[in-house]
């Protein structure tokens, strides 16, 4: 209860365009599931540069260091870009990164940084890219839209 009412509130801070987090079942990733986010534009917010950022919440039994994914963006104009994206969740000596609690970490990595986007929806689609069928210790995995610190708006 208390996480949730923490992540309502921070989608609620100003400059964020988009917050939501999807749950692993399970907590384990299989190679053939894919997380969506749909993420609508309006007309007033295609003024403003943006930083996508991945969240993802793992647990102390996640086996890797890394986060290997496979990341479609589909633009309003229906066209399609793939990036592999490497996330990673531990220095090489093993200490977690990003926020603990427990055995539970939460991370934030940035993915595209002062972007301009157009009017409409996007969707960025998620896939894990760990040569692994099933991929344990992975909770949960968001996206963050959020106004650049490096404040750019169009001009005319």
């Amino acid at each position: 209860m208390f996480c949730i009412a923490g992540l309502a509130l921070s989608s609620c801070r100003r400059g964020v365009l988009y917050q939501k987090y999807i749950t692993i079942p399970d907590h384990t990733w299989t190679v053939k599931d894919t997380v969506s986010f749909n993420v609508p534009v309006s007309a007033e917010d295609t003024a403003a540069v943006y930083d996508v950022s991945i969240n993802v919440r793992n647990s102390d039994n996640y086996d890797f260091s890394n986060l290997y994914l496979f990341i479609d963006v589909t633009n309003p104009a229906h066209q399609t870009e793939r990036d592999t994206f490497e996330y990673p969740l531990a220095t090489d000596a093993g200490k977690w990164l990003g926020r603990g609690l427990g055995d539970i970490w939460d991370n934030k990595c940035h993915f595209k940084l002062n972007k301009h986007l157009s009017k409409g929806e996007y969707k960025f689609t998620f896939q894990q890219a760990m040569r692994v069928d099933k991929l344990p210790g992975i909770m949960d995995v968001g996206l963050t839209i959020e106004k650049s610190p490096s404040v750019r708006t169009k001009t005319n």
